[in-house]
């Protein structure tokens, strides 16, 4: 089995049908065989390569040649603030002189070496440095290694419902590793790539529309707007057959919307991290009520490959049942941090890593994440996961999205507070009395706001800091209700 199998397969599928679309972004397309000219066109490279650009085929290009043969990319989002792209950018010209050379010998440059041929380098060897979503503080960097991925594409075309006959839409940033991923998973397996310059909610609608897209790839709050628009306009989506749900939990609402959007799709949805790789998953069945991605913070089974256990704070097993922090052994994770390692994040006690998130295992096996422990809420000595407290204002009638955070409080220490995208109708009242027959004590949110729009990062991952400074900032966005 070749170490990285992503270039060797891509080499092969030019070679079997050269006409079939690989990759197109909005009305920009290219074949296999006219990628893989490209990418044997592209200059040489024998070090790291840093990409900072919005999507386009000339990206997917460059990172292709760039982790051919021994070489290696790293990602960083355009979107950054410029002090903070240009604070990565510095560190990261150290990495390229050597002071963190982790590629493996081997070939270099564009085919690895064999003259008019795509291969992959060297499984032990680093080939993409990724970092941890950051919007004012400095992300943390992480380097993942080739076998990594392979091992993760091993599993996961059949847990993703990927088949070569696919068109993949995944409309987000290429600079987060769950498109990335998806783009590498597509072309490994032979399917048609798409994806989006820019995100828009038309423009996602149409494109799944125009160019039958079968197998859609995003984060909820993308999936729960794109629903959203489709069933408010009365469109039914009969040609998708496969929605993929990664970097937060699927809840119950937003999974029943999709299926009135897309009757004929199995809905996937994983739990995992970007350090961790994929640790978790569900699926549901056309027509099914929802199985275990219905219930309250249940992820689903153990990935394929991957152990799970809970341990207590000095890292001993807990029954089934028990919470505390969510510990994996798998060949998926990370090499670890270049920067930023606190202690806090990703760490790794012999085959077991974190990266500090709380749950348990029920009896059954299901996995269910109650929170990172960096985000929970102590409220009057309380530990509160916000995870918790949006599932229940989730089941509140004309609530479409709810997060929550803490906020400063002279008495409690920190208060739970709550913001919701909701029906006119919805109100504090309504929003309370709700919290009251589900959630106990210091659970409850002391105040409500309504949202004009979510608090996400550039990646479409809720931020539940950023809602706490649109709050303290009294951000036009953010509605006290009464």
């Amino acid at each position: 089995m070749v170490p990285m199998p992503i270039l060797t397969s891509l080499q092969l599928w030019a070679e079997s049908f050269p006409d079939q679309v690989a990759v197109a972004v909005d009305d920009d397309v290219v074949s296999y065989a006219q990628l893989r000219q490209r990418i044997l066109d592209h200059p040489g490279t024998t070090g790291l390569t840093v990409l900072n650009r919005v999507n386009s085929i000339d990206v997917v290009a460059d990172f292709l040649a760039a982790v051919s043969g021994s070489g290696c990319v790293a990602m960083l989002d355009p979107h950054w603030p410029a002090e903070q792209r240009a604070e990565v950018a510095g560190r990261l010209r150290g990495i390229a002189t050597g002071s963190d050379a982790r590629s493996a010998p081997g070939a270099s440059g564009p085919g690895g070496g064999t003259a008019g041929r795509l291969t992959d380098g060297p499984a032990e060897s680093t080939f993409l440095y990724g970092f941890t979503s950051g919007t004012t503080s400095l992300p943390k960097a992480f380097r993942r290694t080739r076998r990594s991925w392979q091992r993760s594409l091993e599993h996961s075309a059949e847990v993703l419902h990927l088949t070569r006959h696919d068109r993949t839409l995944a409309p987000g940033p290429l600079t987060a590793s769950l498109n990335l991923y998806a783009l590498a998973e597509s072309l490994q397996a032979g399917g048609s790539f798409h994806t989006l310059e820019r995100f828009d909610v038309a423009a996602v609608l149409g494109c799944l529309e125009r160019e039958r897209i079968s197998r859609l790839v995003a984060v909820p709050t993308v999936l729960r707007m794109l629903a959203d628009r489709a069933v408010a306009a009365g469109r039914v989506d009969r040609g998708l057959t496969c929605i993929v749900s990664g970097g937060a939990r699927l809840d119950a609402a937003t999974t029943g919307l999709l299926q009135r959007w897309a009757p004929h799709a199995t809905i996937v949805s994983y739990y995992g991290a970007a350090e961790l790789g994929f640790v978790a998953s569900s699926s549901v069945a056309p027509g099914d009520a929802g199985g275990s991605a219905g219930a309250d913070n249940a992820v689903g089974q153990p990935f394929p490959g991957v152990s799970i256990r809970i341990a207590d704070d000095d890292g001993r097993p807990l029954p089934a049942g028990a919470t505390g922090t969510i510990q994996v052994a798998s060949d998926f994770v990370c090499d670890g941090y270049l920067w930023g390692d606190d202690g806090e994040a990703f760490t790794r006690v012999g085959a077991w890593c974190t990266v500090g998130d709380q749950g348990f295992l029920d009896e059954s096996g299901v996995l269910h994440v109650l929170g990172r422990r960096a985000d929970m809420i102590v409220s009057a000595g309380t530990n509160v996961y916000p995870q918790e407290v949006e599932a229940a204002l989730h089941r509140v009638p004309g609530v479409q999205a709810a997060v929550v955070t803490g906020c400063p409080d002279a008495v409690v220490g920190t208060r739970v507070v709550a913001a919701v995208i909701a029906a006119p109708a919805v109100d504090a009242a309504r929003l309370r009395n709700a919290c009251i027959s589900a959630l106990a004590g210091e659970h409850r949110p002391r105040d409500f706001f309504r949202l004009t729009e979510l608090p996400v990062t550039t990646a479409g991952k809720v931020s539940r800091g950023l809602l706490a400074r649109w709050i303290e900032e009294e951000d036009p966005r953010v509605v006290r209700l009464r």
